[in-house]
């Protein structure tokens, strides 16, 4: 690392002193240009932007040229492809092994950050490849059995400037177990965004010269800028902005990610975060009426699987949402011939607590109900009541006539007149006449038709099926759930796909998401199930 890097950048909000954030090291007080965007955005991204580098002599790169950068964007690209091509996913159950983390190395103004494991346990690997030969997107890929050699084919087969460099050779001597990609804000509002990676490494020497070779045949001053800090390659577009992100006090010392990440618990072998309200801020859309749900919010999130499935869980923190979750949807209760069915409780309170914020969202839309003889947000609150679950069942699908239905746990004399305006106001729109519906105490069913709307009435054996089991394994705790069991629903589906699309689909045997909304806080698991 150069003597004279330069001083620490900021976090964004510390000018904020109620603002919890650490640093590693005190800014002297004469440093006071470090909040100008050569600390927070690496040349070549924005067109504004000039390093402290340019002034001796070393021009930055110009915006929008992409030259030897054109990797590090492909890298990202193929860790999701080698994650998630296909639609097979895999994380672990732990981590593998200790050691630096790419947070503690990563610069901690940060506002979006990925860590991808490539060297998970044994078991780990079998079901990652397993998965991963599911699916033509990756099948040729991770015909071997290194993870990190499946993520370069991956990386070379999205560059073709790449095909001079030799895994074995130029990659594999140097490489280590881990990755990590940061996303840094723009130096003005509207603009691009800064990007940077580390690479764990084995011998920096080897890491540098593979890194070079990478970047063979591009101009000098389009090379990427790489650094080393505490075992890791920091990759970016520009030397200056590596030297400075090396030098960086990191994110694991940003108070907002290490609390976020303590809560996410167990990280997987894949896990993200970001801060939802500094992306919108630097998207330009910080204005924006609707920004206000998530003007403290942050996402975090784990990549995790079993033997048959992979499941993403993820928690938000910091919205301005109310919730209105006291009671719990279980879609166990529907007939066990149910194809497909998404619930949510508590929306028409949410609805109600909300409606000042969604109302400004909405502008003029949202006195369009108004035309129909509804008054918002009386009559919606009034029809949704605690939950609604809506569900389609397997009994017609060949023939595209499917069963539709909708079980609302309300008051059904307050919500008969609404249900009554709504069908009055769709008459004309293709809704099919006569309805069923069903009726009982705190419950109203609507339906396609009577004997549907009968069946969903009664208490349905959906709880004791094994895939929806699997799928939606937190059902009868949830706020809010869905299920498609992908087998049944192939006549939905099939007739439009084919080749190695209709294959893809036909590895996947449910989908299920599951979670609950707390005051300013949501958490979440998605499943997804395989043949």
């Amino acid at each position: 690392m150069p003597a004279n890097t330069p001083p620490n950048p900021p976090f964004p909000g510390d000018e904020d002193p109620d603002r919890t954030v650490a640093y590693r090291t005190p800014r002297p007080p004469q440093q006071d240009y470090a909040r100008t965007a050569q600390w927070q955005y690496p040349a070549g991204f924005e067109p504004e932007t000039r390093f402290a580098s340019e002034e001796l002599g070393h021009a930055a790169p110009a915006p929008g040229r992409k030259g030897g950068r054109g990797w590090i964007i492909a890298l990202i690209a193929a860790i999701v492809v080698a994650v998630v091509g296909g639609g097979g996913v895999w994380a672990a159950a732990k981590l593998s092994g200790g050691g630096t983390q790419p947070h503690e190395v990563l610069p901690g103004n940060a506002i979006a950050y990925v860590r991808l494991d490539l060297d998970p346990a044994a078991n780990q690997k079998i079901a990652l490849f397993d998965i991963a030969r599911k699916f033509s997107a990756t099948k040729e890929t991770f015909s071997g059995d290194d993870p990190r050699k499946a993520a370069f084919e991956a990386l070379r087969g999205n560059d073709p400037k790449l095909a001079h460099v030799d895994y074995a050779k130029d990659i594999e001597p140097w490489l280590g177990d881990r990755i990590g990609f940061a996303v840094l804000a723009p130096s003005q509002k509207g603009g691009d965004p800064g990007a940077v990676m580390a690479i764990q490494v084995k011998d920096e020497e080897a890491a540098r010269a593979g890194l070079a070779k990478m970047d063979e045949g591009i101009a000098e001053r389009q090379r990427t800028g790489v650094a080393f800090r505490d075992g890791y390659a920091i990759v970016t577009s520009d030397q200056s902005a590596a030297d400075q992100y090396a030098a960086a006090a990191p994110l694991s010392e940003n108070t907002r990610f290490t609390g976020d990440m303590d809560t996410l618990g167990e990280q997987g072998v894949l896990s993200f975060w970001a801060d939802l309200s500094q992306i919108a801020e630097s998207s330009g859309s910080g204005a924006d009426p609707a920004a206000e749900i998530i003007k403290d919010a942050r996402l975090t999130g784990a990549l995790r699987f079993g033997d048959d499935y992979a499941e993403l869980i993820g928690t938000a923190r910091g919205t301005d949402v109310k919730s209105g979750q006291t009671q719990t949807v279980d879609l166990g209760d529907l007939p066990a011939s149910t194809a497909a069915a998404v619930g949510v409780s508590g929306l028409g309170k949410m609805l109600q607590e909300n409606w000042a914020d969604i109302e400004k969202a909405l502008g003029a839309q949202a006195q369009a109900p108004q035309q129909y003889g509804l008054s918002m947000p009386d009559d919606l609150v009034a029809l949704l009541g605690e939950s609604i679950t809506l569900a389609i069942d397997t009994e017609g699908l060949d023939a595209l006539d499917p069963r539709l239905g909708a079980v609302l746990e309300t008051d059904p004399a307050k919500a008969d007149p609404v249900l009554a305006k709504l069908e009055s106001a769709l008459s004309g729109s293709g809704m099919p006449p006569g309805l069923g519906k069903a009726r009982s105490e705190g419950k109203l069913v609507v339906a396609t038709s009577q004997d549907y709307a009968d069946e969903l009435a009664s208490a349905g054996a959906l709880r004791d099926n094994e895939t929806f089991q699997k799928a939606v394994p937190d059902a009868e705790g949830a706020g809010f759930a869905l299920y498609v069991d992908m087998n049944s629903a192939k006549a939905l589906y099939q007739r439009e796909l084919q080749g190695e699309a209709k294959a893809n689909v036909d590895a996947l045997r449910a989908v299920g998401l599951s979670g609950k909304i707390s005051d300013g806080e949501a958490g979440f698991t998605v499943r997804v199930v395989f043949n």
